[in-house]
């Protein structure tokens, strides 16, 4: 099968660079400073996990990259339009599987009589091939997330964005996903950026997970994951890595607490 999405060498120098980005929110009081001075480069075909306890501006700084909203100081660079998944599918109940695909490739400007061909080939790489006519509602949590996932594919965008899209379902299917994920990745070239408050899933996932202090949050430390894949989320060097971040992570919460 020959997907939507090639794999090919990029070219370009990033996926996304950020660079002394800050964010603000106006406030009875005046304003809020949430995000301080971020600088994040994400590489043409890499995957990027973004940790931080509850509140720390990760969802606020995938909405900037998405632009979806604006920083208040620095500058955004993407390789075009980066594709964005929810934690929650948001697909229209009132449409099919491949229907709610089809959306996707329609606002792309592909042409009608090519739309369920690409809907099936995109419904066959996240492994739900036979799904097209399906309900939103006869799909269970984890294949309404693959067709979310489809859909963000369907936008032929470079970088993907995931917030938190795995958070609501149970660890099985959870487990499931993060090697489709993985696959699909890996045999498309893209860039990703994922967004998590789960250590393991960041250490399971990523090439490399960047650390976001409490709010305000700022970029309090990354690391390289050379696990090779692939990996299980119980495998012994995921659980070392995840635990020694699992303590700066604490540490991280614990000196919020005390300001």
């Amino acid at each position: 099968m020959a997907t939507t999405l090639a794999k090919a060498a990029r070219s370009v120098e990033y996926a996304a660079r950020l660079e002394h980005v800050s964010k603000s929110f106006a406030t009875p009081d005046g304003s809020q400073l949430v995000l301080d001075d971020i600088g994040i480069d994400v590489a043409p075909g890499e995957f990027v996990t973004l940790l931080g306890a509850s509140g720390c501006g990760k969802s606020t700084l995938l909405n900037l990259v998405a632009g979806l909203d604006k920083p208040t100081t620095g500058t955004i660079h993407t390789d075009g339009r980066p594709a964005l998944m929810f934690q929650e599918h948001a697909l229209f109940p009132w449409l099919t599987a491949g229907k709610n695909i089809e959306l996707a490739l329609r606002l792309r400007g592909i042409p009608r009589a090519e739309r369920r061909g690409k809907a099936e080939e995109l419904l066959e790489l996240v492994r739900l091939k036979g799904a097209y006519g399906k309900r939103v509602h006869e799909l269970s949590g984890g294949m309404r997330q693959r067709v979310a996932l489809a859909r963000a594919l369907a936008q032929e965008s470079r970088l993907l964005l995931m917030d938190e899209p795995f958070a609501a379902l149970d660890a099985i299917t959870r487990d499931v996903l993060h090697d489709e994920l993985t696959r699909i990745w890996s045999e498309t070239g893209l860039s990703v950026l994922f967004v998590t408050h789960n250590v393991r899933e960041a250490v399971r996932l990523a090439q490399r997970v960047v650390l976001l202090s409490s709010r305000p949050g700022r970029i309090a430390r990354e690391w390289e994951v050379g696990i090779p894949h692939p990996r299980r989320i119980e495998d012994a060097p995921v659980a070392e890595l995840s635990l020694e971040i699992t303590e700066v992570l604490r540490g991280e919460i614990r000196r919020h607490g005390q300001q």
